[in-house]
């Protein structure tokens, strides 16, 4: 056994790894934020469309006479979620799944609107897919956070922050304050733990649609925690085993034919492949790091 070539070998793997591993990295905090950005746009519009469709405010009040009934579908837009201080202006959707999260600040289903009476709560990326979250930490006692649904806009004050573990579902339990619970993962670059910030609504509530609306499901939360749901590894293992194919299949014809133009055909190919490859291992990740 030749022991440069099995060095060799051994190195040109390494290097291969630390390329993959480095393209990983851009991804996600890069190249996640590209789908973020055109997601919020749509759906900032779609939200749009729903203030333009509800009813007329009350003269004096910035609350709609009577919003209607209505339970958003996973993913759909709900409000939007202003923080002046760090810089937040970004639409809300329900849900707070991977692919909930991908695209916006989620509403935790089974708790209230932000502006209805309890504890409203929302989880969003701190990390990756536009990371609305990042800056979550900088908040203090006092600094305002603007929420506007179909039923009004609402301010809250921020009361006070706190970390805990991922599966301490107790801050999203029912309150008799009205509040709103925002919870990103803690620290940057970790799911180890979750950072809490509380704050409190500063004005009047607004009561739920007086109509009964359609049972939503209880969220998740005994099985999820705060880091919502992942999917499964399938699709990222078959992704995974396909741009390997495609990168030996360039190799093999490069040992027949001509070295560079095999990798030149095949390198576009499996860019494609590999994005997505990347884009489901990203979903095995907690939804909200």
């Amino acid at each position: 056994m030749d022991l440069r070539k099995v060095v060799r070998g051994v190195g040109k793997t390494l290097i291969a790894l630390g390329v993959l591993i480095f393209l990983f990295v851009a991804y996600e905090l890069w190249g996640t934020g590209i789908a973020e950005a055109r997601d919020q746009k749509a759906l900032k519009k779609q939200f749009e469309k729903q203030l333009q469709a509800a009813p007329p405010t009350i003269p004096g009040s910035e609350a709609p006479e009577a919003p209607p009934v209505t339970v958003a579908d996973p993913g759909d837009a709900i409000g939007l979620i202003e923080i002046p201080k760090i810089g937040v202006t970004k639409a809300i959707v329900e849900g707070v799944g991977t692919e909930d999260l991908k695209k916006a600040p989620g509403h935790y289903p089974g708790t209230p609107l932000p502006g209805q009476a309890g504890n409203a709560a929302i989880a969003g990326h701190r990390t990756t897919y536009g990371a609305p979250f990042s800056s979550l930490d900088e908040l203090n006692p006092g600094d305002p956070i603007n929420v506007t649904t179909t039923e009004g806009k609402f301010r809250y004050e921020v009361d006070h922050t706190d970390i805990v573990s991922p599966s301490e579902v107790s801050v999203l339990e029912p309150t008799e304050d009205n509040r709103l619970t925002l919870t990103t993962c803690n620290p940057k670059f970790s799911a180890a733990q979750r950072l809490i910030v509380v704050a409190r609504l500063a004005g009047p509530t607004k009561d739920p649609p007086p109509a009964p609306a359609p049972a939503v499901p209880a969220p998740t939360l005994n099985t999820a925690g705060l880091s919502g749901v992942s999917s499964s590894n399938g699709p990222a293992l078959l992704w995974g085993l396909l741009a390997g194919l495609i990168w030996l299949a360039a190799w093999a014809v490069g040992q027949s034919w001509k070295k560079w133009p095999a990798y030149a055909i095949a390198t576009p190919f499996f860019l494609v492949v590999l994005f997505v490859f990347f884009e489901n291992v990203s979903r095995l990740l907690p939804a909200n790091v």
